[in-house]
């Protein structure tokens, strides 16, 4: 009987992992998955979509614009990797079928380099599409981890479950330092501001990435465009931000999302890699391939408290370890850092573990993720 009821759950979770098979509903958006575009943020993108109960969420290519996929879509979103190859997948034509989107009545978020991608910035790849210039590109790869930022008045109306928080956190990466451009008959409101000042690596300045914009918004047309140059897709805690921005840019009201998604005070400080925490980072990627189980349960344990970009890549396979001690800690970091991508891949190790007690603790990881869709 306790096969078949963690079989139940495992059939559960596939179907709840790829909401778009379930009836499709009001809000349909569409994740750009294309040249440029990192896998990571596409599946997290993904993931956060289908936190709103309201949306239904798939990937498209540049091939499904060309073909008029957007017809059948509310809003897009545009997620990470690099804007200009993003941009170089699209080409002309899809370029401007977006921008006729959004023009009609389209909504339009994009997240880091998709935040790049619709600025209008000279000597750039973009669409042109947010009335912001991206500066000091050519120290670019200044560095990541958890950033502090403030939000405006504006903000604390599009995110009122943050409004009596003074800072708040959210994972940073390389995303651009936004200015108006002048030039530009576009202007965008600022919905909250940088206030870490990010620049370990690439000898990038200092005083570049505080006091600039975290998230703007502006309407292009009949529509409207968010931009946010952090993820908080990639962040636990703060994946339900992209639904509600995607609400934005369609000028819907608020939708209420799970209290164990809403997790605004997980993080109380800046958490910004460093150049040294960039080695060990990549020393512990050799551990888990042959460390011993202590030694893994003890990068586990640094990975998840430095917040680390690279073992969002790393730790599903450690579910199904030799070692139970490995299969628990890597179950309770999945649903740690809140990540529903790899929820059918813990309801597998739930469904295949002979050990009854190792069976439970797994189970209960698992249900800490399901948690995240229950309103």
């Amino acid at each position: 009987m306790k096969k078949v009821l963690i079989f139940l759950a495992l059939l559960a979770a596939l179907s709840a992992c790829n909401p778009s098979t379930k009836n499709v509903s009001r809000i349909r958006v569409g994740v750009f998955d294309g040249f440029g575009g990192s896998q990571t943020c596409i599946w997290e993108t993904v993931s956060a979509i289908s936190l709103d109960p309201e949306m239904s969420v798939r990937t498209i290519t540049t091939a499904d614009i060309a073909g008029g996929v957007l017809d059948s879509l509310d809003a897009i979103i545009v997620p990470g990797g690099g804007g200009a190859r993003q941009c170089l997948n699209l080409g002309g034509q899809n370029a401007e079928r977006i921008r006729a989107f959004v023009r009609n009545g389209g909504g339009a978020v994009g997240i880091c380099a998709g935040a790049y991608l619709y600025s209008d910035t000279p000597d750039y790849a973009c669409l042109a599409l947010n009335g912001a210039t991206a500066i000091d590109r050519e120290h670019d790869n200044r560095g990541h981890g958890i950033s502090a930022f403030t939000l405006t008045d504006s903000g604390r109306s599009l995110f009122p479950e943050l409004s009596d928080l003074d800072t708040l956190y959210a994972m940073y990466y390389e995303g651009p330092v936004l200015i108006p451009n002048t030039e530009s008959d576009i202007r965008y409101e600022t919905f909250a501001i940088m206030q870490s000042d990010v620049h370990e690596e690439g000898n990038a300045p200092a005083g570049m990435t505080n006091g600039r914009p975290f998230f703007i918004g502006n309407a292009y047309g009949k529509g409207r465009v968010f931009s946010s140059i952090a993820h908080p897709e990639g962040t636990p805690g703060m994946m339900w931000m992209v639904p509600r921005m995607v609400r934005w840019t369609l000028n819907l009201p608020h939708a209420n999302y799970s209290a164990a998604a809403v997790d605004s005070k997980r993080f109380g400080k800046e958490i910004l890699m460093t150049l040294k925490d960039n080695e060990y980072e990549a020393a512990c990627f050799q551990t888990l391939l042959y460390g011993s189980p202590q030694e893994k349960v003890a990068s586990l344990d640094w990975l998840y408290e430095h917040q680390s970009w690279d073992a969002k890549r790393w730790v599903q396979g450690l579910v199904y370890d030799a070692d139970p001690e490995v299969r628990v800690r890597a179950a309770r970091y999945i649903a740690d850092i809140q990540y529903l991508t790899y929820l059918p891949g813990l309801a597998a190790a739930c469904a295949s573990e002979e050990d009854p007690q190792t069976a439970t603790l797994l189970q209960e990881q698992l249900a800490r993720l399901q948690a995240l869709r229950k309103q």
